[in-house]
């Protein structure tokens, strides 16, 4: 049941008729008093409310009602319908417990599909999923990735966007496809985009595309990343890198899903979910006004904290392990590998700023470098530092291992360890690709 508050009789008539076509039992209040009896009475599933009534446009009515409803009803997702002039007054409502917002005038498939986020993801919360989980590349047993994945299974069913936060290397994107593979939209593209990487100048046409002739160079149309991923899941990695102006075009299509391609007035519409990563404090950024407020609430509906390595003591040997496996299988030339327990204590008492990538890359380097079928906590005492390294082996083992060793060292910041490396973010990335680093 939807409980539609606002005291616009038209605006009632019509949003009730749109919601009760689409199979939902509607129940609507024209003001603050009438909407806490049927929140009382019927306990609604979802509340729909308008921030202004009787007392002006300053959305404090507005407020207090949302926080009479969250005080008396916690559990019940409330959506915020609001104009464009009132977004300020909307983030102010996010920030005291509501759902999400809607603008006026609204698109009515989106508005729809944000009811059935909400309802949804609500749902999923009161009860366990019965479905089978894929934990996709996910490793490991420790009580802090088990929380993680106990509210990816909640929250993939659902379309509410998900900010994934945590510290470089700890396998965001690992949980970013998890999302993606336990969601109705599995089948669909997932596409991913390391926004660290894309250069304010390209911005426009790497995420939304052109058309020919659009720039100099642009010799054939180009469809964008959120075209690519119509139907399926974007996953905008670093979205704390993005720039003022970016952020706005960023704004604009993750509210309406839809853009226009550089070199067209026509505008393209996708139906995608949004999933963002960042190891950057974006509470801190909005304070400090370099990260748009309205956009860090528009991406955050869920968010998901992935612990750093030091806090899953009881998952690296098992990571260790299964990367060592791994690593032999994808090179039968080296054997069979095995790490000891006294290997595995020796690995646990390292802080590992880098994480789990820099756990991986320091296993790799041992085996491929060691020359041992036995890896020991004296294997790894002699490589873990970069500087033990002999420099033996492949061109692109060398580069892999020293890749490895700057990211390390930088405690997982690519800027830092491209800079050490003396080459630019965007080539340290594309060389992190290559080796299947990121």
């Amino acid at each position: 049941m939807i409980l539609i508050i606002d005291d616009d009789s038209t605006l009632l008539a019509s949003l009730r008729l749109l919601l009760r076509r689409a199979g939902y039992e509607v129940i609507a209040a024209s003001g603050p008093d009438e909407a806490m009896q049927e929140v009382r009475r019927a306990r609604p599933d979802l509340v729909m409310m308008d921030m202004n009534f009787t007392r002006g446009t300053s959305g404090a009515e507005g407020l207090e009602l949302l926080q009479k409803v969250r005080i008396f009803h916690p559990d019940v997702p409330v959506i915020l319908m609001t104009a464009w002039g009132s977004i300020d007054l909307a983030v102010a409502g996010m920030r005291a417990g509501a759902f999400d917002f809607i603008t006026k005038p609204w698109d009515n498939r989106r508005l729809l599909e944000r009811v059935a986020t909400a309802i949804g993801l609500a749902s999923a919360e009161k009860a366990p999923s019965a479905s089978r989980f894929d934990r996709g590349g996910i490793v490991g047993s420790d009580p802090s990735i088990d929380r993680v994945l106990h509210m990816v299974e909640r929250v993939a069913p659902t379309d509410a966007p998900v900010l994934i936060t945590g510290e470089s290397g700890v396998g965001k994107e690992l949980v970013a496809e998890a999302i993606h593979r336990n969601s109705h939209r599995a089948a669909w593209p997932f596409v991913k985009v390391n926004l660290g990487g894309v250069s304010q100048s390209l911005f426009e046409s790497e995420m939304f595309g052109h058309r020919k002739g659009a720039f100099t160079g642009a010799v054939a149309d180009r469809i964008g990343r959120f075209e690519a991923a119509d139907g399926g899941t974007i996953f905008l990695d670093e979205i704390g890198e993005l720039d003022a102006a970016s952020q706005v075009k960023m704004l604009r299509v993750l509210q309406e899903q839809a853009f226009e391609p550089l070199g067209t007035s026509k505008t393209r519409h996708v139906d995608v979910r949004v999933v963002c990563a960042t190891n950057a404090d974006l509470p801190a950024m909005v304070a400090a006004r370099t990260f748009r407020e309205d956009l860090f609430y528009r991406i955050n509906l869920v968010t998901l904290a992935v612990p750093p390595l030091r806090e899953r003591g009881a998952d690296i040997g098992l990571l260790a392990r299964h990367f060592c496996s791994a690593l032999c299988m994808s090179n039968r030339s080296l054997g069979d590998i095995s790490i000891t327990d006294d290997a595995v204590a020796y690995l646990r008492t390292l802080p590992f700023p880098g994480n789990i990538r820099e756990l991986k890359n320091l296993v790799e380097r041992v085996a491929l470098l060691a020359g041992r079928e036995t890896l020991d906590a004296e294997a790894f005492k002699a490589f873990a530092m970069p500087a033990a390294t002999p420099v033996t082996g492949t061109l692109d083992n060398m580069e892999r291992a020293r890749i490895g060793a700057a990211l390390a060292e930088a405690g997982g910041n690519v800027s830092r360890a491209a800079a050490a490396l003396g080459i630019t973010r965007q080539a340290l990335y594309r060389r992190m690709a290559k080796y299947g680093m990121q």
